[in-house]
This record gives structure tokens, C-alpha cells and sequence, in this order.
């Protein structure tokens, strides 16, 4: 939006319906381990030895990580789907693919069959996101109600099959909800149907009176229209947005806790997880996004080493505390904030480049995570904790406030007023 205005708008039961259709482990299930990874089975059955390396095996790790691997070369195509045949849909493109991964995962017989199932996940993935904090609340969501596998780990043989195949069920919902949603306004008007343009911002704001805000989303198309390469992006306006855009992306890595927490201990921590991304829906405008983001420093450098088994009950309440911090600050917040300061003749692609740099860093961790854990053990944390002292020095000396400043105003109001950054200016 070009200016700081309320616009005229009510929540309609439309606009619910879209949150949610837009938005919706198996590995440490025995099972899963004896057909596929035989030997992290038998590593698994002493684990009293070596705690920290049952799981360390390289073929697990690109399990979980070829998710993020086809995620990322998806999103060199995403953007390109999206704008020329519409968000409605490239939904449904993304449904098809999450239900024929779904498929492939569950009715896998050998190690390639599973993870091409994986992979097509991550182009659905990747092809469905919505960028804003509703995204990262449905997506809290979906981990949660992914890590409800404790249940189907104790169906013998065939529990990580209903646990893969699940995935069809939210998939199938979004099928059918892309048939009940139509596009947004500015996808509409991007591809010049104008007039369907209007008249979806009308439904969507459940109001008549839209003129004003429907002007400022041709406005905004029209400056879009302005050619734009990767040079532009090496121009003042864009490169304080695309450093900040691009290393909050690494910096959310400090999440990869979530990747392999057991399945019992990460229902609990998921509880805490979604909970608490309501707290980033209600104060990002009140408090702000450096405040948040500082605060969620503070929090999660109260970690831990190693503790007693006795002590089993303050572990779970300080990795509680370790996850509560991350959906109010560095997880939603690190998708808004790099969509908020670009100039828009830049911003299509400066975000796209955050966007991948998310999905190459993500898929990295998730490769490397397990292998880092047997090697450092304990000292892991040690390892995150010194990153988190970066992240909060990061914020705390190179991200400006954004909050409420409009576009055409963030050079001077943002940019030249903040001491390290005027000096491109």
C-alpha cells in the first residue's frame, strides 16, 4: 500500500474460509526405520551408548531435506506460475502435487519412491505458501497436526503409512477450496481483468466502498510493470532490504530443533508452538518488529547442555520456552519484514530471493543437523546460543522499525534516517 490508512472492510465468512484453505515425523517410527533405514534401526537399539548419534545417517537427513531441496528449485517458477495463470489456480496445481506426494510417500516400497514423494511435496509446498503471518499460524498448525504421529507410531508395520498418507486429507480440502475461492484483487488486476478485480476486493472486504483502496492496487501493478533485473536490486533503495531480507532467512535456522524432536515431547512443544503465533498476529503493529524480535533473542538464549534424566520436566519447560519464542518474532516475522521494504520495482524479486535463500539454508540444516549433533553433542547449543547473540546484534544495530511506514516513504523515513544504512544514501 502506497499510504498508512484503515481501509473500509469487515471479516466476512469468505474471507475465513481462504485463512484456512490457503493455508493448511515419521522418522523416529521403528517401522519406518526396519524397511527403509535398517541400520539407524540397529543404531537406535543402542542408544544408551551414543544418545546423540542414533539418528545420524545421511540418507534420513536428505529424507527430510529434499523437501526443502525441490522447494527451492520450485521457487525459480513459482513466482512466473502465479503471476500468469493466478494464485486460485497455481492452489490447485499445489493440491495435486501435495496429493500425489502423499500417494508416492505412503504406498513407497523402496528408499527412491520415498523421497521422490518428498520432493513433490516441496514443489507443492513452495507453489502454496502465502507470505504473511496467517501463513506461519496454518503452518504452526499443520506441524502440529503433523506431529499427532505419536498415535499411528504404535499401529505395528503400517502406522507410518496412515502417518504419509494423512497428508492427502489437507491436501484434498485445499483442492476442493480452490474451487470455492477466487483470486485475489491484485492477481486479477495483474493479469489486466480489472473489473473481476474490483469485484473480488469487494467480496473479500464485504463492503461496497472500495474505490480508494482499489486504486492504490493499480497503482501499485503499474509501478510493477517497471522492468526490473538483478541490477536494480544492487541500487540503495534495495540492498538495505535485501541484506535484512536475506539473513533473516539464515537466522530462522535457530528452528531446526523442530526437524527431529521426538514425537511425544514435540506434540507438547507444538501446542506451545501455535499458541503462541497468535502473540505476533496481536502485537506486531502494537509493539513492533524489532522489540519482538530482540525480546525472542533474550528468551531463547535460556537453553540447556545436558541434564539428568530426573530432570526430564524442566528440559520440556525450557524447550517450551525455547519454541514460544520463535512463532511471536523470527518465524512470522521473518516472512513480513522482507515483504514490507522493497521498492516495488524490486520487490517481486528481492523477496523471491529471500524466499530461496530460506529453502537453500533450511535444506542445508536438515541435511546436516543430525551429523552436527553427533559430532558436537551437547555443545550444539552452545553453537545455536553464540548465533542467537549474532541475530539480536543483527537486529539490534541494522534493522529499523518498518512498522506503519508506507512504501514511497521508507528511503527518507527509514533508510536515511538509520546510522549505518544512510551511508549508501
Amino acid at each position: 500500500m502506497l499510504k498508512v490508512k484503515m481501509n473500509n472492510s469487515k471479516i466476512t465468512l469468505y474471507v475465513v474460509s481462504c485463512w484456512i484453505f490457503a493455508a493448511f515425523g515419521v522418522s523416529a517410527m521403528d517401522d519406518f526405520l526396519i524397511k527403509f533405514f535398517p541400520h539407524v534401526y540397529q543404531t537406535k537399539l543402542h542408544a544408551k551408548e551414543n544418545n546423540y548419534c542414533k539418528y545420524d545417517n545421511w540418507l534420513l537427513q536428505l529424507f527430510t531435506a529434499s523437501l526443502y531441496i525441490s522447494a527451492l528449485v520450485a521457487s525459480f517458477f513459482a513466482s512466473k506460475a502465479a503471476t500468469k495463470l493466478g494464485r486460485r489456480t497455481t492452489i490447485l496445481i499445489a493440491s495435486i502435487f501435495f496429493i500425489v506426494g502423499a500417494v508416492l510417500s505412503a504406498a513407497a516400497e523402496n528408499k527412491l519412491r520415498l523421497i521422490f514423494g518428498r520432493i513433490l511435496f516441496g514443489v507443492g509446498l513452495h507453489q502454496s505458501n502465502t507470505v504473511n503471518i496467517m501463513f506461519q499460524l496454518f503452518m504452526t498448525i499443520g506441524i502440529f497436526i503433523a506431529n499427532l504421529n505419536y498415535g499411528t507410531s504404535m499401529i505395528h508395520r503400517n502406522g507410518w503409512r496412515m502417518s504419509l498418507g494423512f497428508a492427502a486429507i489437507p491436501a484434498v480440502i485445499l483442492l476442493f477450496g480452490s474451487f470455492v475461492i477466487t483470486d485475489t484483487p491484485t492477481s486479477l488486476v495483474e493479469r489486466g481483468n480489472e473489473e473481476q478485480g474490483k469485484a473480488s476486493l469487494m467480496k473479500i472486504r464485504g463492503v461496497s466502498d472500495v474505490e480508494a483502496e482499489y486504486k492504490e492496487i493499480v497503482a501499485c501493478e503499474q509501478a510493477k510493470q517497471v522492468k526490473h533485473s538483478l541490477k536494480n536490486l544492487l541500487k540503495p533503495a534495495s540492498i538495505p532490504p535485501l541484506v535484512i531480507g536475506v539473513l533473516l532467512q539464515i537466522f530462522q535456522q535457530i528452528n531446526a530443533i523442530m526437524f527431529y524432536a521426538p514425537l511425544l515431547s514435540s506434540v507438547i512443544t507444538e501446542i506451545v508452538n501455535v499458541s503462541s503465533t497468535f502473540v505476533s498476529i496481536y502485537l506486531v503493529d502494537k509493539v513492533g518488529r524489532r522489540k519482538l524480535l530482540l525480546q525472542a533473542c533474550c528468551q531463547i538464549l535460556f537453553e540447556i547442555g545436558t541434564l539428568d534424566r530426573t530432570l526430564a520436566i524442566i528440559v520440556v519447560l525450557l524447550v517450551c520456552t525455547y519454541v514460544m519464542s520463535f512463532p511471536w518474532s523470527w518465524g512470522p516475522l521473518g516472512w513480513l519484514i522482507p515483504s514490507e521494504p522493497f521498492p516495488l520495482e524490486t520487490r517481486t524479486i528481492g523477496f523471491a530471493f529471500a524466499v530461496s535463500t530460506n529453502m537453500l539454508f533450511t535444506s542445508i540444516i536438515a541435511q546436516l543437523f543430525l551429523t552436527m549433533l553427533c559430532t558436537m553433542k551437547a555443545y550444539i547449543f552452545f553453537f545455536f546460543s553464540r548465533w542467537i547473540v549474532v541475530m539480536g546484534l543483527f537486529v539490534f544495530f541494522f534493522l529499523p522499525e518498518t512498522k506503519r511506514v508506507p512504501i514511497d516513504s521508507m528511503v527518507e523515513r527509514v533508510w536515511m534516517q538509520q546510522p549505518i544504512w544512510k551511508r549508501l544514501f
